[in-house]
């Protein structure tokens, strides 16, 4: 009898456990719920949030850059950013109110080792990681904290939205296009991008590298960003030549003699010397791959 009382009360409680763990799974579940429901309608993180990322961010930049007194550099851009766009129309900012956080940020021009990029992104940034002879838009600091961000305010609110911000096209005047975009008008928060890429692109010193897509018919889109508004702004003589990569493949067609890049050529000042070569991204990928080869290896 002892034996069979045990027996039954180990049951009872294998019962009970096993109830236990059904109600905290279902608890669980239900929260979980709970949690996606209200999380699809929230409008973003905080102010805080936001903050928290971007000064993050800043930090890891400068920190990487051996700057480690960052803490007054990364408060006085975030203050300079949301001052630019908290508690206004997404699609109604001023330009100038961007101007003390360009001034916050501003760094010295990195003469023959700037490198821009069209329709190259991944292997653009494979290379600038593993050697840090050459530079892009997104390896400063405005750029390397803005990039992959989205973000705008909301008219009478304190707080940074994250989601629900107006894209490209849904302002009525928006930075899509050269012919739309000037520095004196700005309609959407997120056109600081523009205004750094057409500050950087003034910028550019000495001998700059393009890496432009083999792989694709029009290497050089004059609607891309590149063409749209960068090479537009590569003047001589603070600016000696340009020197387009054209990363192939095995079997790619595409080559120098394309009409996109002979377009390219004739839009150039013409005081600017040009050169093209072609380069296997096999090559460029295998260079990256060997901390010894310097970048002019890589091609």
């Amino acid at each position: 009898m002892d034996y069979e009382a045990s027996a039954t009360q180990r049951r009872k409680c294998r019962r009970a456990v096993l109830l236990g763990v059904c109600v905290l799974l279902l608890l669980t579940a239900v929260g979980a719920c709970l949690g996606a429901a209200f999380g699809h309608r929230s409008s973003g993180p905080s102010n805080g949030n936001f903050r928290t990322i971007l000064i993050s961010k800043c930090k890891t930049y400068l920190g990487e850059k051996g700057e480690h007194s960052s803490e007054n550099t990364c408060e006085e851009m975030w203050d300079a950013f949301s001052g630019a766009y908290v508690g206004k129309d997404p699609c109604d900012v001023p330009m100038e109110a961007y101007d003390p956080l360009i001034h916050a940020v501003s760094e010295k021009a990195a003469c023959n080792r700037m490198l821009f990029w069209s329709k190259t992104k991944d292997i653009v940034h494979q290379l600038t990681e593993a050697k840090h002879c050459l530079l892009t838009l997104e390896d400063t600091l405005l750029g390397f904290v803005m990039d992959g961000l989205t973000w705008c305010g909301k008219n009478g609110s304190k707080e940074t939205f994250t989601t629900g911000c107006p894209g490209w096209m849904e302002c009525e005047r928006n930075p899509g296009s050269e012919s739309s975009w000037n520095p004196t008008t700005c309609n959407l928060s997120l056109c600081l991008v523009y205004l750094y890429l057409y500050l950087f692109a003034e910028s550019a010193c000495g001998e700059v590298t393009a890496m432009l897509n083999g792989s694709i018919n029009t290497p050089f889109n004059t609607n891309s960003i590149f063409g749209s508004i960068e090479v537009k702004k590569f003047s001589s003589p603070k600016m000696r030549a340009l020197n387009v990569i054209l990363v192939t493949r095995g079997n790619d067609t595409t080559n120098c003699e394309n009409d996109s890049l002979q377009s390219l050529q004739g839009t150039l000042d013409p005081n600017l010397k040009y050169t093209c070569k072609e380069v296997q991204r096999s090559k460029i990928l295998d260079c990256i791959s060997d901390p010894d080869k310097p970048c002019g290896d890589c091609w």
